[in-house]
Formats: structure tokens, sequence, C-alpha cells
């Protein structure tokens, strides 16, 4: 099983030099993957809710914010060498897809083709609204998102006609070194999610489950793949156990339930936390490569 780092970008920690520490050190120690999500912008009110905490808030005090997931993995791409550089999640329909396409593209040119692109929908009505686009719909507009993305990628000439949006044609180069695409995870723990998953996506990125939670959204998944003509072995599933305990027992356990890698916490405050930080989950990396 592949051992992953999920690395909340907060400022004013996330510097220049910690990102370059993490994944000279992520390379040192055989890390698969290090995952950053995505919000522009957060509120210090707002009602919408946090799908990952009790109290439906996130975790993130007024005055700090991410920084942007696609800026920072080619920050990172340009200090490593072999760790694939994932987003967990950037939240495609909230964002032009054009521009998101030549994004990725010239990251995965770039990286030498290590981009994997987690794809989320939203939970935060407020922060849509910020960016003028619409809430509703937003499903959908994801669906044919994607497909904007691929056409772009994929054809020479790419164009596309949908509810949500219509390309007219184009080209759009570089194509992408990862053929015929970076692969495409899906976020998210509704079952709209789980379909998103088994029509379209090379993975499942889910978040705050337990080992006997994720054996209960796999045993959804796989009828679903099933109906699709898929299974299981076509995607990754990868879960992150987000604020919840991470131990080498919990780390097999996960492996038991299907889990094709386990995407640990990674928070840290200075240069100095990282060798602790990473010596901290080691034994849970080697956990996951006896798995």
């Amino acid at each position: 099983m592949k051992f992953d780092l999920w690395m909340p970008t907060a400022n004013p920690m996330t510097t220049p030099d910690l990102l370059e520490a993490v994944g000279r050190e992520s390379e040192a120690r055989g890390i698969s993957t290090l995952w950053v999500g995505e919000h522009v912008v957060l509120f210090e009110q707002y009602a919408s809710s946090y799908p990952y905490s009790a109290d439906g808030k996130i975790p993130a005090p007024s005055g700090s914010g991410l920084l942007e997931p696609l800026i920072t993995l080619t920050y990172l791409a340009a200090c490593t060498k072999s760790v694939r550089l994932g987003t967990a999640m950037l939240l495609l329909p909230q964002r032009n897809p054009v521009y998101t396409a030549k994004e990725v593209s010239s990251l995965d040119w770039l990286s030498g083709g290590r981009v994997d692109l987690g794809i989320g929908v939203g939970w935060l009505k407020e922060e849509f609204d910020a960016l003028n686009v619409p809430w509703e719909r937003r499903g959908v507009r994801t669906d044919e998102y994607i497909e904007v993305l691929r056409t772009l990628w994929c054809d020479d000439i790419s164009s596309f006609k949908g509810e949500t949006y219509d390309l007219g044609e184009c080209e759009m180069f570089p194509k992408p070194i990862q053929q015929p695409h970076p692969p495409i995870h899906i976020g998210g723990e509704t079952d709209a999610a789980l379909r998103r998953v088994a029509r379209i996506s090379h993975g499942w990125h889910t978040f705050n489950r337990s080992p006997a939670e994720l054996a209960e959204g796999l045993a959804k998944l796989d009828p679903l793949l099933d109906e699709v003509g898929r299974s299981r072995s076509d995607i990754r599933i990868t879960v992150c156990p987000y604020f919840n305990e991470i131990t080498p027992d919990i780390v097999k356990a996960y492996a038991e339930a299907g889990a094709d890698a386990v995407s640990a916490l990674f928070f840290c405050f200075s240069t100095d936390d990282v060798e602790p930080t990473f010596e901290s989950l080691e034994a849970c990396r080697e956990a996951a490569a006896a798995s």
C-alpha cells in the first residue's frame, strides 16, 4: 500500500523553505504523493456546514488561508524529482475549466508527468458567491467541466457543448505528458460522489473515514462500478484519516478494508518541525509498505 501525505498549506506557516524541506524529505523517505487542498477565500461567519467536523466549521482561524494549490504544486515540482503531486481537492465547478486544463497540463509538463488531479464539488456556498459562480447544479457542472478538460488535453482540435458550458473549436498545447491525461480522482462521501467515481475517475479520495467506514463506502461503490463495466482494480482508493488517529495497526486495517493508499495529515509549523513530524509517521509508512 502507498503512503501519501496531505498537507494543509496554511499561512503564515507554509513558507517556501517549508515546502522545499517537505518535498526533499518526502522523496528521501519514499512518500508516494503529496496532496494539497483549495479554498480561494474563507469567512469569519458562514452558514455552510463543513462536512468533516462535528461543529460544521473548518479548522481555520480568522486571518488565515490556503496557498493556491496549482501554484504550490508547481513550486514543489521545481524542488523535487519523483514524488507525485496531487490536489485534494481542486474545486472544479467554481473554476474556469479552460484555464484549469491549461494550468494542470503545464504543471504535468513541467513536473515530468507527476500530476494527480483530485476534484471536489465544494461545500462552501459563500465561496461560490464570492466568485460569482452559481451554487446550484455544481454536480452537473463538474461532470461537464471534466469533459472540457479531457478534450483540451486529448484532442488536437478541442470542442464541447453542454448544459453549463460551450467550448468552440480551439487548440490547446502543450498537452500533458501523462497519456491520455493526468489521473482524475474524485473526492467526496455522498452517493453522488460515488457514482461519479464509478463513471469517470481513476480514483476515490475519501476523508475522515475509519477503516470500518471505508469498507462500508467500498461496499456501496462496488455495485456502481459493476454497473458501468468497471471494477475496483480500475481505480486507486486513497483514504485520508484527517484529524483521526493514525497508527501502524490502523494503517493495516485500512489496507484490509481495501485502501490502496493512506494519506496522513502532515501538519507542521516550521522547517524545524519537518524531520520530527516525518519521524512520528515513519512506523505508519513502514506498515503501509508492508501491507
